[in-house]
């Protein structure tokens, strides 16, 4: 076994400059109760900027990245049994820390085996994205959205949200979505009669023009609520599901129906700033900052939404896209196509050569 590998480590918090590349980082130990992968992909997430930058604190110095999927090479020394569901030389993805790595060691509890018939990139990418959008689409409204009502989702042309845009629809919603101008434009419609929105998982699209020099959407450049107030008969939405973050919430505000819930769960454009609770008087809206963990609490759900997500996947009722595949040395160059707004689909980091 390695004694060293390479990794992407944090030693103090910042811009892209704060990812230092190590080829002779420590080898994990396996604490009882994880097993060590052999990582092939690692996927980028937001989330991955705001530990780097600070804006949820982590203790230093760290590797960066929360999501991976390899094979299992080692079981602690506690657990040399190979588990029920999973043996050594399993292929498997996860949700955990310290992904930018060649070696990660994760709980078992947090392992999901890939199906034989779905290839690791695809796996991976169906992880935190995924799985977010499945929350989104399928629970975080329970109880005060229900299918048939509109939904308002920021951002379809890319990452969480074009994944929550077809889920939502697979669960019976109508869908407004947003993109930007040069993302609706790359978007391939042949096969949707040239019907953009239909491409995106929506019913009705809103395309917003660029900030200029920039591949994101300018939220300003249309008023999103009254085209959202246009299309819903003034209804609104009962559930307006929102990633970007400081751009965009009061536009949220705006475009949730009466009771409607407004579901803050990005900070995209810069976390959403303190506002009081009287905004919500109103409409009697709802609002809700949720996270990943609280919807995966036991291996069970876990592994429940994530073999649905598998499912639609194969079935080709859910299209994902591995839009960019960056080497590990070049994490830096992944951090800036991200936060530049220039991604279409899923950026992944190769891990390893094997």
């Amino acid at each position: 076994m390695l004694s060293f590998v390479q990794a992407i480590v944090v030693e103090s918090t910042g811009g892209i400059d704060a990812l230092k590349f190590s080829i002779d980082h420590p080898i994990p130990s396996i604490p009882k109760g994880h097993v060590l992968i052999h990582n092939e992909y690692s996927g980028l997430n937001f989330i991955d900027t705001y530990h780097r930058s600070g804006l949820y604190p982590r203790q230093l110095p760290f590797v960066l990245g929360q999501e991976g999927g390899g094979t299992i090479c080692a079981f602690s020394e506690e657990d040399q049994q190979s588990q029920s569901d999973i043996q050594l030389n399993d292929r498997v993805v996860y949700g955990a820390f310290g992904s930018y790595a060649e070696y990660t060691a994760v709980p078992i509890d947090k392992l999901v085996p890939i199906p034989d018939d779905l290839d690791t990139p695809t796996a991976v990418a169906c992880m935190t994205q995924g799985l977010t959008a499945h929350y989104l689409a399928s629970s975080v409204g329970a109880g005060i959205s229900k299918p048939g009502n509109w939904l308002l989702i920021y951002g379809v042309g890319s990452g969480t949200a074009q994944w929550t845009a077809q889920m939502a629809k697979l669960r019976g919603y109508r869908v407004i979505g947003t993109t930007s101008r040069c993302k609706a434009d790359l978007i391939d419609s042949a096969s949707t009669g040239g019907d953009v929105a239909t491409a995106l998982g929506c019913d009705k699209l809103i395309v917003l023009e660029n900030v200029p020099g920039k591949s994101y959407a300018d939220y300003n450049s249309v008023d999103i609520a009254a085209e959202v107030m246009k299309i819903t008969d003034g209804s609104g939405c009962s559930l307006v599901i929102d990633g970007v973050g400081k751009s965009t919430y009061e536009i949220s505000l705006k475009c949730v129906s009466k009771r409607g819930l407004f579901v803050s769960f990005g900070n995209a454009s810069g976390a959403v700033p303190a506002f009081p609770v009287l905004k919500l008087l109103e409409k009697s809206a709802y609002v809700t900052r949720p996270k990943l963990n609280d919807y995966v609490v036991t291996r069970e759900e876990l592994l429940e939404r994530a073999n649905e997500v598998f499912s639609w996947v194969k079935e080709g009722e859910l299209k994902i896209r591995v839009d960019k595949v960056f080497s590990l040395e070049d994490a830096k160059l992944g951090h800036e196509y991200l936060e530049d707004g220039k991604g279409r689909g899923k950026i992944l980091f190769k891990t390893s050569q094997c």
